[in-house]
């Protein structure tokens, strides 16, 4: 399993490397990008993608056989299967905040330009960002109710 994280490092490695490499010796605009350039990036990114869900089945696989924690561990100790449940239930809360991001910029840019030209729309505006403010609300609830599952 340990290689699958060697194999992930190294990926996001040669990422960092390609964008300092372009940084400071960037493309020039007459000419075309390198042929070997979307090669390489598409590479490690599916190398990156499968090492994670090989790390994902593989680690799924290790969690499930371990030993039950004993009744008498300390009660600040957690689990790996804890700590994962964890990590889990906070995806949902993560992903809701990045869609209402996505979703509040550019409605919310809109109704700046709106309100500029009619203010009495101020309401509707409101309510339009209060509707894409709710996706993260949402996500909010999923990690609650997840919460108490645990």
């Amino acid at each position: 399993m340990y290689w699958l994280v060697a194999l992930m490092t190294l990926t996001a490695a040669g990422v960092i490397a390609l964008g300092i490499y372009f940084e400071l010796y960037p493309p020039r605009p007459e000419r075309a990008s390198p042929r070997w350039l979307k090669g390489t990036l598409g590479t490690q990114l599916v190398v990156f993608v499968a090492a994670q869900a090989g790390l994902l089945f593989l680690g799924v696989q290790d969690v499930m056989a371990q030993a039950p924690v004993a009744e008498g561990a300390p009660a600040g100790e957690i689990s790996i299967g804890m700590g994962l449940a964890i990590i889990g239930i906070g995806i949902p809360t993560a992903m809701a905040t990045i869609g209402a991001g996505i979703a509040v910029g550019p409605v919310g840019a809109a109704s700046l330009a709106v309100i500029t030209e009619k203010p009495e729309l101020f309401g509707r505006t409101l309510i339009y960002l209060g509707l894409a403010e709710g996706i993260a609300i949402y996500g909010l609830v999923v990690t609650i109710l997840l919460l108490g599952r645990i």
